[in-house]
Order: C-alpha cells, then structure tokens, then sequence
C-alpha cells in the first residue's frame, strides 16, 4: 500500500534546516513523515518546555522508508548483541519516536520492531475517539484487539475520496455523491482509481452494503460482477499519477487519498471533491516507539503536544490533513476553516460508516489478490 508525500507549503518543508541538531547528541531525536509536522508546530513544542534541549526532528521521504528503518535498527541491535555482551545501543543512533503508517502497524508489531505505550503517560489518550484508540490497540500478532497494548498514538488521519471534474459534471446535470455513482454509464472510460486491492474491492464492498474488512470475500453475492463493470468505467489505474489525467480532462472522475486531493482544491478551482455518503476508507500517521528505544519522557510531551485542540488545528490546517481529537473537539472551539469543511472534518453519521483498513488473514488476502487479478487485466495498469 503506498500514500504520497503531503503536498503542502514551505511552512513545513523546512522542518529538517530548522529543527536539526546534532542527531547523536539529541535529547529528543523523531524520525518523522516529510512534510507531515509544520516547523513552527516543532519550534513552539520547544519553547514550551521548562528547560531547553537538543533535539532532532529528521523528515524522511517515505513511510516505506520509516519502516526500513526499524527493521534496520532491529538488524543492527541483534548484530551488536551477538558480539558484546554489552547492549550499546547508543551506537546504533536509534529514534525515540518514528512516523509509521496504520498499514505498517501489524507488520512492525509481528517483526517486534517497536514497543507499546502506557497510556497513563498520555495525558490526552482518552480525548481520541473509539475508532482511532480501537486502530492501535493490538495483540502481538498485530490483530485490531480491545484487550491489546497499546502501540501507536495517531496524530493525523485521512480518507480515500472522491475527487471529479466540476465542469464535465455541470455538463452531465449532477454531482457524484457516494460509491454507486462510479457505476453510472456516462461516465464509461472516464474515471482513474487507485491501483490497490483492498481500496477498489472495499468501496465495491461498500457500495453493496458490506465491510471494508470483509474476511471472506468468495461469499460475497454479485461482487465479482460489480467489479466487472466497474472495471470496464475505469480508463487509468494508478496509485501515483492518478491525479494527472484528472487534471488535464483525461478523466472526469478519480478516487484517491485525501492527502493528495485536498491541496490540490486550493490551486484547481474545475476540481471539487466529496467524502462518499456510505462511509470511505481511513488512513492514519501514527507516532512509534522503536523497540530498543529507552525510556524517554519527552516523547510523551511531544504526542500529548500533538493532541492539544488548538495545536492539532493548526497542525489540521497547515497539512490539510485532520488530527484524531478534531472530531471530539467542541464545535464552538472550532475554527471556521476547519468547521466548515466536511472533508477535513467528517460529519459525525460518516465517520460512524467509515473504517480503517484492518490487517487480514493470509488466506483472506489470497481471496482479494485472486480476484484483483481476475478482474482489472483489460486495463492499462501504471
């Protein structure tokens, strides 16, 4: 599963010049999403702490390279156990906190490539909602459990939305309002989705009443034929230039994240987008404490820091991406930038419908893998 870089302003892409210390010497050391923390967030962070620090907020390009980087940390610890007796973990310059995707989550649990939190040091846990404390709480397979550890704390969430051309829409006499409307026949050959599985199988799902998170898919009645038809819609499959074709009029309609597709309505006015009716997928960001990590308070400070209403709205704003406390803020504490906009704040009734993409079993994974397969090969695929 990939999510591109968040495509926002200077403001935060000049976290590393502004922030960096000496790595190795740092009190506070976060490897973290480029461009997924705003520099003047960070700087405030340090100016509110009691006593000065050194610290180091590096962005990394990716988040598939966030997750190398534990497993590279873990390889390297085990390499220095097997030839000291001594745990030098200081020379191995681990994080005390990493950016990690939710998708990443399991993965990192299994391989014990971090470590869970005390929630009691989380000043600000219980002001999440369910859904974002259910998304982190895990046994030590990985699997979604209410009676897990707790091994993240979300600091920005998305959603997969439905971005569309407003003047070729102003031509047809409507505007797309949920997943049902990707099958209508006017707009055959002229919509890109996402190139991933789970993304396109789940909203087939939605549309046909059932769960992102469906385990056994084979049983599901008429979806290989929704798929079908949706497939002979579709002119462009991509999960990296899905946006392009949008642009130039090559399509009509894309489904995408909403990291890419939010900023991309300030600078293109013929592009609006809508949060599907029946509910969408969700992404989140999550801070993670690598596992031969030490005890640090200052993570807690940090994550707690995130989570303060009015930091986490500006952070919202600035990334154009929503924070998990937003949706139990009270409305009047709100901004009007982010009261207003249903796409960065979801309306209550479509975050109830929406899910975050938990981790499957390896013979249900085989089940959306066979029938990807099966229904997307007529269709240039980049």
């Amino acid at each position: 599963m990939k999510r591109r870089n968040f495509l926002i302003g200077a403001t935060a892409i000049t976290l590393a010049e502004f922030l960096a210390g000496c790595e190795t010497q740092a009190d506070l050391k976060v490897k973290l999403l480029k461009n997924s923390i705003p520099a003047q967030m960070a700087s405030k962070f340090l100016g509110e702490l009691q006593s000065p620090i050194k610290s180091s907020f590096q962005p990394i390009e990716s988040l598939n390279e966030l997750f190398y980087l534990l497993q590279n940390w873990q390889k390297k610890l085990l390499l220095e156990k097997q030839q000291s007796s001594i745990n030098k973990t200081e020379n191995i310059n681990i994080a005390n906190l990493v950016t990690l995707g939710d998708y990443w989550l399991a993965n990192a649990i299994k391989q014990e490539l971090i470590q869970p939190f005390n929630s009691q040091s989380l000043a600000n846990w219980n002001k999440l909602p369910e859904k974002w404390l259910e998304l982190v709480k895990r046994n030590n397979q990985g699997y979604v459990d209410p009676q897990g550890k707790i091994w993240a704390a979300p600091y920005q969430w998305g959603t997969t939305l439905i971005a569309y051309r407003v003047d070729k829409f102003k031509a047809l006499g409507w505007e797309p309002k949920d997943w049902s409307d990707l099958w209508r026949p006017e707009l055959k050959g002229n919509i890109s989705l996402l190139n991933q599985a789970r993304e396109v199988i789940g909203l087939t799902l939605k549309k046909l009443g059932k769960s992102y998170n469906t385990k056994n898919i084979d049983q599901v009645e008429k979806l290989k034929a929704e798929l079908v038809k949706l497939n002979q819609q579709v002119k462009f499959y991509s999960s990296n230039n899905y946006l392009q074709p949008l642009i130039i009029g090559d399509t009509w309609l894309a489904v995408g994240w909403s990291n890419d597709i939010l900023p991309l309505l300030k600078k293109r006015k013929k592009i609006a987008a809508v949060v599907p009716q029946s509910g969408t997928a969700l992404w989140a960001n999550l801070w993670v404490k690598p596992a031969a990590s030490p005890e640090n308070s200052l993570t807690e400070k940090w994550i707690n820091f995130c989570w303060q209403p009015q930091v986490a709205q500006q952070m919202s704003i600035i990334t154009q991406t929503s924070s998990p406390i937003m949706p139990k803020i009270n409305p009047n504490e709100l901004i009007s930038d982010i009261k207003n906009n249903p796409l960065l704040l979801l309306p209550q009734e479509i975050i109830e419908k929406s899910e975050f993409l938990a981790p499957l079993a390896n013979s249900t994974i085989e089940q959306y893998q066979k029938l990807w397969q099966e229904i997307r090969q007529p269709v240039h695929i980049q």
